[in-house]
């Protein structure tokens, strides 16, 4: 099935047609491992792992590569401001590569949580420092650089392009240094970007290396491109990201990378967007934000979270809060309980092959297929549960080929345990049976209220009500 994809570098929804027939390059722009992520961050992830997913499950062979910025990303996004790194450890007393092993840790573990599928490849800005100055001289042969205050700065009037990517135009820049006065002054051109950082900066750093410039520290922006280009090659298929690496990192990237290379970098830009709370955009900048282990310290399960994310489109901002949390992580339970029911009255995992099962799988695939439609693909699985024209052991076997893409880790759930049940439950149970037979539904209610207060729930089966523990 061909597969849909909203390409930025365009603004399109155009076919995505790889470089290769059978195989696809893909770089996902990963953390800066100076605090925890949050949950907004992660939800960029969320969405790359499902885009990893469809392109998996659509029979392609993905090398994906992740990188792990722990050193060059200032707190600024552009050259502004302390690293990020150098930050937290003065704040701290930590060595800057001890931050880092640490948020690098954390950050793996919120990953595995979700489920989402590793890279092929995690690779350390601290481990290519050699590619990325490789690089800076690729660009430096070629006229694309100067130096400035001791440091190495890209020049973007020597790249008619730049800006290709954010929609931004040469002669606006243009302006804008005549215009803004609060710019570096060691720059020519204000949206010029640091390729190499020297002492001549900010002093000693706890991590720095020698170059042909000068002992220093590469610029965020180069790690990505040298890094990708090492593991992928110069051109590759799909680079992703959240939105608010478009007009900054994104659009360096691009200008660093096809200017030393002289030719196009990258097919296909798919961006995420924001989570938002009551007060905007996520941000550590802003000091307090949500993790993934709150939630989880809250008695939720990453599944849930993972389960809100899905229920919003990849391309559209989605406010956060922990009512819409509560609602997904009810509806993803309620799916949990139907598979345990049907497990229970001996469903199997079987070939899918009715007319009606394998319309459901088409409707499913097309969704996901459509720039990853996941609420519609949601919505599919809905249909699949409550559907009366197939039998739970199709049911059964969709959910499972569903969630090859959607990773809510179906296949772990198991039939209901059998446990002896107390004398107050069995006589509860009993008397919920009588006052149905007796149609009197209220008393009924009450007691499954009552069973509800006491950890269980009440399932009607064929054979009878089932009571089981609440997951």
């Amino acid at each position: 099935m061909k597969i849909s994809l909203y390409n930025t570098m365009g603004r399109t929804i155009q076919e995505f047609k790889p470089i290769n027939e059978d195989s696809v390059g893909f770089y996902a722009c990963g953390p800066t491992v100076y605090n925890y992520a949050h949950i907004g961050n992660l939800r960029t992830f969320i969405f790359e792992d499902i885009l990893k997913r469809e392109l998996t499950h659509s029979g392609y062979n993905v090398n994906h590569v992740m990188n792990i910025t722990d050193v060059g990303h200032l707190t600024g996004d552009g050259d502004d401001g302390d690293d990020k790194l150098a930050k937290t450890a003065k704040e701290t007393g930590k060595s800057a590569m001890e931050i880092a092993k640490f948020y690098t840790a954390a950050f793996k573990k919120d990953f595995n949580a979700l489920n989402m599928i590793e890279p092929n490849t995690w690779c350390k800005a601290t481990d290519h420092i050699s590619d990325m100055i490789k690089l800076i001289q690729r660009l430096e042969k070629g006229g694309h650089t100067y130096q400035s205050g001791g440091n190495v700065y890209f020049s973007i009037d020597t790249f008619p392009e730049y800006g290709k990517l954010a929609s931004l135009k040469m002669d606006d820049l243009q302006v804008a240094v005549r215009d803004d006065v609060s710019e570096d002054l060691n720059k020519k051109n204000p949206k010029d970007f640091v390729l190499w950082f020297t002492n001549s900066k900010f002093g000693e750093q706890q991590m720095m290396w020698d170059s042909p410039w000068g002992r220093g520290y590469p610029g965020w922006h180069i790690e990505c491109s040298a890094m990708s280009m090492k593991y992928l090659g110069e051109s590759f298929d799909i680079h992703t990201g959240g939105v608010d690496a478009i007009p900054v990192h994104h659009t360096n990237e691009i200008a660093q990378a096809e200017a030393a290379t002289n030719h196009k970098w990258v097919n296909y830009w798919i961006h995420g967007e924001f989570l938002l709370t009551d007060s905007g955009k996520m941000s550590k900048s802003k000091g307090e934000f949500l993790t993934l282990q709150l939630l989880i310290d809250k008695g939720y399960d990453p599944m849930d979270y993972r389960y809100f994310v899905l229920g919003g489109h990849y391309r559209t901002q989605i406010k956060f809060s922990f009512d819409t949390l509560d609602i997904a992580r009810k509806n993803r339970l309620s799916i949990v309980s139907r598979i345990q029911e049907m497990l229970d009255n001996g469903a199997k995992q079987i070939e899918i092959t009715s007319e009606n099962a394998t319309s459901l799988a088409q409707e499913f695939d097309e969704s996901c297929a459509s720039n990853l439609n996941m609420p519609k693909a949601l919505a599919v699985l809905w249909k699949t549960l409550k559907s009366d024209k197939i039998s739970d052991s199709e049911k059964y076997s969709l959910v499972l080929y569903f969630d090859q893409v959607l990773g809510l880790r179906f296949e772990e759930v198991k039939k209901s345990e059998k446990e002896e049940l107390s004398d107050e439950l069995e006589s509860l149970l009993l008397e919920r049976t009588q006052a149905k037979k007796n149609r009197d539904f209220g008393r009924a209610d009450e007691i499954r209220d009552e069973l509800d207060k006491l950890g269980y729930v009440v399932k009607d089966t064929a054979k009878g009500p089932v009571l089981s523990k609440k997951l």
